[in-house]
C-alpha cells in the first residue's frame, strides 16, 4: 500500500510543557522516519493501529492504549490509512512519567483529556482553562497501569535475522532445535541468547510478535479466523485460546472493550 509521511509542528519550540497533535491516516498509510525530539511523545490511537519502532522494539498502539517514548529515544510511527491518532509532547522535567518506553492503558476519561487538549490552541498561557486542564491530565497519566504490547528486536546478529525472518513469515512455526541447528548454535546457547537479549523465552517472545500483528490486524477488521492462518496456527479455537491466555479475554470481545 501507498504511503506518505506525517508532517508535525516544531513542538519542541512550544515552552507549554504539554502540547498535543491530531493526526490521521487519510487515504494512505503515513509513517514518519526514525527521528528523536526533546519533549516526551504518547502517542494514543483513538481507531485503527499505530506502530511505533522505537530503539531495539516494535510496539503495537491498538485502539484507547498509548505509548510512552522518552526524551531524545529514536522512534519513527506507522499509521494505518484508517487511523485517527493524538499525540502528546511533554516536557521531560514533568515528574512521575515512566523512565522507559512502555505501553499505557488509557482510561476513558484521560482519552478525553487529550482529544480535548488536541482541540485547543497550543501556545496557551499559565493559569488558564487549558494550562489547568493540562494539570488534572498529567495527575491521571501518572496513574495509568502498563500493558505489554512490544516485540524487542534483538542487536545480536543472528537473532536480529531470526526476528526479521518472524516478522516477515509470522506463520513459522520451527521450534528452538530447528533455529539453533540453522545458526549453528546448540539449543541452550540459542536459549541463554534469546533470554539475554530479549528477556524473554523463545516462545513468549514468539508469541510477543503475534499479539503485536493480531492487533494490527484486528484493528483494520480483518477476520479472527483469517488472523489465525496467516499466523500459522492449527485452528482459530488455538488462536483464540493463545489470545485469551495473554490479554485475559478472546480477540472479538477484546476489541469490544477498545471501541
Amino acid at each position: 500500500m501507498a504511503s506518505k509521511r506525517i508532517i508535525f509542528f516544531d513542538f519542541d519550540a512550544y515552552p507549554q510543557k504539554v502540547v498535543s497533535y491530531r493526526a490521521r491516516g487519510g487515504d494512505y498509510e503515513a509513517e514518519t522516519p526514525s527521528h528523536q525530539h526533546h519533549k516526551c511523545q504518547l502517542v494514543l490511537a483513538l481507531s485503527g493501529f499505530v506502530k511505533c519502532k522505537i530503539e531495539d522494539a516494535i510496539w503495537m498502539v491498538p485502539p484507547h492504549c498509548a505509548v510512552w517514548i522518552p526524551s531524545q529515544v529514536a522512534h519513527s510511527n506507522h499509521i494505518s490509512s484508517n487511523a485517527k491518532v493524538c499525540m502528546l509532547f511533554i516536557d521531560p522535567d514533568v515528574d512521575g512519567m515512566p523512565e522507559k518506553s512502555c505501553t499505557l492503558s488509557v482510561s476513558p476519561l484521560l482519552r478525553e483529556l487529550i482529544i480535548h487538549l488536541s482541540e485547543q490552541e497550543q501556545d496557551y498561557l499559565s493559569h488558564t482553562p487549558t494550562a489547568k486542564l493540562v494539570e488534572v491530565l498529567i495527575d491521571q497519566l501518572q496513574i495509568m497501569p502498563t500493558e505489554c504490547f512490544n516485540f524487542p528486536t534483538p542487536t545480536e546478529p543472528r537473532l536480529n535475522t531470526i526476528a526479521t525472518q518472524l516478522m516477515d513469515t509470522p506463520a513459522d512455526r520451527r521450534c528452538i532445535r530447528e533455529w539453533a541447528t540453522q545458526y549453528a548454535m546448540s539449543e541452550r546457547t540459542f536459549t541463554r541468547l534469546v533470554k539475554q537479549e530479549t528477556g524473554l523465552t523463545f516462545g513468549r517472545w514468539r508469541g510477543q510478535l503475534h499479539i503485536v500483528l493480531a492487533l494490527q490486524k484486528l484493528a483494520t477488521g480483518e477476520a479472527v479466523q483469517s488472523i489465525a492462518d496467516e499466523l500459522g496456527y492449527e485452528s482459530v479455537s488455538a488462536f483464540i485460546t493463545f489470545f485469551k491466555k495473554t490479554l485475559g479475554k478472546p480477540p472479538k470481545q477484546y476489541m469490544r472493550l477498545r471501541d
